[in-house]
């Protein structure tokens, strides 16, 4: 029998272990209980909130904001957020590993971001194996509504990922990508500078 030490070793080194380990789950549920402060506070309470933000999570940049409810397995212990990060409502953070999310990322509603996997092989799912690897969004990224990050990708800076995309692998920067699974459809360029919204042009000054 894997011994709760070994377990949570393996954990942190991305290797199949037992996620269900008493140890384990005892430090998980305590690592929760702001998270449910936080999800309790009312729209009004937002010196409350900006408080208890650097005690749920990993890193808390400068001026970041989670719009309640926030979903997450660790409640928000292994979150590294950079400064400006704005989320919107339904944030789901299965947070077994570390996900690191750069300066200035929009998350839309109802979106996902997954560490943890399970084996293929059905006996080592029987078991309740399982398996983190790490997630890293670069600054200035939009995530749109409802998009779903899969353990180990890697999104590049400046990058829009489409709603309701599902992004398998890698995305480089400066790209609008979307699908499932999701794929590049084009760079960001001067026609971006240009126009926010189909003919409709920028009519203030681009910093």
């Amino acid at each position: 029998m894997m011994s709760s030490q070994e377990s949570k070793q393996r954990m942190e080194e991305g290797r199949i272990y037992f996620p269900n380990d008493p140890e384990i789950v005892k430090k998980q549920f305590a690592c929760m209980e702001v998270m449910y402060e936080y999800n309790a506070t009312h729209a009004a309470e937002q010196e409350k909130r900006a408080s208890l933000l650097p005690k749920m999570l990993a890193e808390a940049g400068e001026g970041c904001y989670i719009e309640p409810p926030l979903y997450s397995n660790w409640g928000g212990k292994h979150l590294h957020f950079g400064k400006g990060v704005y989320v919107n409502f339904n944030f789901t953070a299965v947070d077994d590993r570390d996900i690191y999310i750069g300066d200035y990322v929009m998350i839309g509603p109802n979106v996902t971001i997954a560490t943890a996997g399970h084996p293929i092989e059905p006996s080592l799912r029987r078991q309740g194996m399982q398996y983190n690897m790490e997630v890293h969004i670069g600054n200035n990224v939009w995530l749109g509504a409802g998009v779903i990050v899969l353990p180990g990708v890697t999104i590049g800076e400046n990058s829009v990922i489409g709603a309701g995309s599902i992004v398998t692998k890698d995305i480089p920067a400066n790209v609008v990508a979307v699908g499932n699974p999701c794929r590049v459809l084009r760079e960001i360029g001067e026609h971006d500078r240009k126009y926010y919204y189909r003919d409709r042009e920028i009519d203030l000054p681009i910093e």
